[in-house]
């Protein structure tokens, strides 16, 4: 049976994405963080499935529980590409826990994958503000000014190489002489 953290283990606080939920002291790998839980909604009822929010868990086809009561603590925990968490699923028992995958220092926000359908319908759209996705985007935000800083450079020296040539091309001949200065009668 899985270790169950203190609940003074976690806080919610301010996060990149809004609020989320920080780990308060050291929680280690498998410990299970927190339960969602809510209301628990049948979609074969159709004002129950009429719902719509942001805090809805689906359990499976039938099942889904409504996470947006003010004491659910865990609906804070952000979605991560690259989460310290994951969900427990429990469909049987109509239950929903928070699991370390990884050891989570104190301060660390914790976060899950909140699976392809949320991610289409909700954070596509938006992006991804995950670490390592924004890490991902600046990254790619580097490369794109570096190519950039590139085709400049090139295009830079081909302009130099063109100035270099159209001077040369000004030169005058006089006698027989290159002459770059102006023209003019000499003292005699």
């Amino acid at each position: 049976m899985p270790v169950t953290a203190s609940s003074k283990s976690y806080r919610v606080g301010r996060s990149k994405t809004g609020l989320g939920l920080f780990a308060t002291m050291p929680i280690k790998k498998g410990t299970r963080i927190i339960r969602y839980f809510g209301p628990i909604l049948d979609c074969r009822i159709p004002a129950q499935d009429d719902i719509e929010n942001k805090y809805l868990f689906e359990l499976n086809n039938r099942w889904t529980i409504d996470g947006s009561v003010r004491k659910n603590l865990a609906r804070y925990i952000n979605h991560s590409c690259r989460p310290n968490a994951e969900s427990d699923v429990r469909p049987r028992e109509r239950k929903v826990f928070i699991r370390a995958i990884k050891n989570i220092e104190p301060g660390d926000e914790i976060n899950y994958d909140y699976g392809t359908d949320y991610f289409k319908a909700y954070l596509k759209p938006i992006g991804c503000k995950c670490p390592s996705c924004e890490n991902k985007r600046k990254k790619q935000r580097a490369e794109v000014r570096a190519e950039r800083a590139k085709v400049k450079a090139r295009a830079e020296r081909k302009a130099q190489k063109a100035g270099a040539k159209t001077t040369a091309v000004k030169k005058k001949k006089l006698n027989g002489k290159h002459f770059a200065g102006k023209v003019g009668r000499g003292k005699v």
